[in-house]
C-alpha cells in the first residue's frame, strides 16, 4: 500500500540519516532540476561545475543532489586542464590583482605596511594616508626674484656673495660693447647681467 503514496512523500536526502536540512549552505529551494547523475530521482538542489572556470569565462554547470555534490567536491580537481603557469597565478594569495609595483612605504620603524599594501593605487588615494608624513622640504633662502637673477647669472642657491661677484664680472666682460668692437647686439643680456647682479647683492641671503 505504501508504493504509491511513498513516492508522493518528500524523502530526506541521502547521507542525512532522515534529517531534512532545508538551509544547507548552497541549497536551492524549489530547484525544479533532478540530480545529473545517472538513474538518481533525487532533487538536483546543488550547482556542481562540469570544468573548472577559465579565464576567458565561467565554466559549464550541472544540478547534483546532497549526496552527489557531497561525492563531488572530494573529487573535484579545480587545477584539471590548466597549464602550470595558469596553476600558479590561481594559486597565488593576490590572484587577480596586479601586483607589479608596491605603492605603499614601511611605516615607522621598518614595519611593512597593510596587507592590501601591493595593490596598485595610480591616484594616490588610499597610500597618502598610510605613508609616514616625511621631512618638510626645505625651504630656498632666496625669493622668487632672487633665484630669478641666479639663473640669468647660471648660478644656483648653493652660490655665495663671491661667487656672484665673480660671475657678474665675466658676464659683464663678456657682452659689454668695448669688448665686442663696439657691438651692442648684447645689450640686453648685459642690461639683464647688471639688473640681477643689483638684485643679489642686497639680498637677506648674504646680509650674515
Amino acid at each position: 500500500m505504501g508504493g504509491v503514496a511513498d513516492r508522493g512523500r518528500s524523502r530526506p536526502p541521502l547521507g542525512d540519516a532522515g534529517v531534512k536540512r532545508p538551509h544547507f549552505h548552497g541549497r536551492v529551494e524549489g530547484a525544479a532540476e533532478r540530480c545529473a547523475v545517472p538513474g538518481c530521482e533525487e532533487p538536483g538542489e546543488f550547482k556542481a561545475p562540469l570544468t573548472a572556470s577559465s579565464f576567458n569565462g565561467p565554466g559549464q554547470w550541472r544540478w547534483l543532489c546532497l549526496a552527489h555534490v557531497r561525492e563531488h567536491n572530494q573529487t573535484y580537481n579545480y587545477f584539471a586542464g590548466m597549464s602550470p603557469e595558469e596553476i600558479q597565478e590561481a594559486q597565488s594569495p593576490t590572484a587577480g590583482w596586479d601586483r607589479s609595483t608596491r605603492v605603499f612605504a614601511y611605516g615607522p620603524g621598518g614595519d611593512p605596511g597593510p596587507a592590501w599594501g601591493d595593490f596598485k593605487d595610480p591616484l594616490d588615494a588610499i597610500s597618502a594616508r598610510f605613508r609616514p608624513a616625511g621631512p618638510p622640504p626645505r625651504r630656498s633662502r632666496f625669493s622668487g626674484e632672487e633665484m630669478h637673477a641666479l639663473d640669468v647669472l647660471g648660478l644656483d642657491e648653493e652660490s655665495d656673495l663671491h661667487a656672484v661677484r665673480k660671475r657678474y664680472s665675466e658676464l659683464v666682460r663678456r657682452y659689454h660693447p668695448d669688448r665686442n668692437g663696439g657691438d651692442r647686439r648684447h645689450e640686453k643680456q648685459l642690461r639683464e647681467v647688471i639688473d640681477a647682479w643689483q638684485r643679489l647683492r642686497q639680498a637677506r641671503a648674504f646680509a650674515a
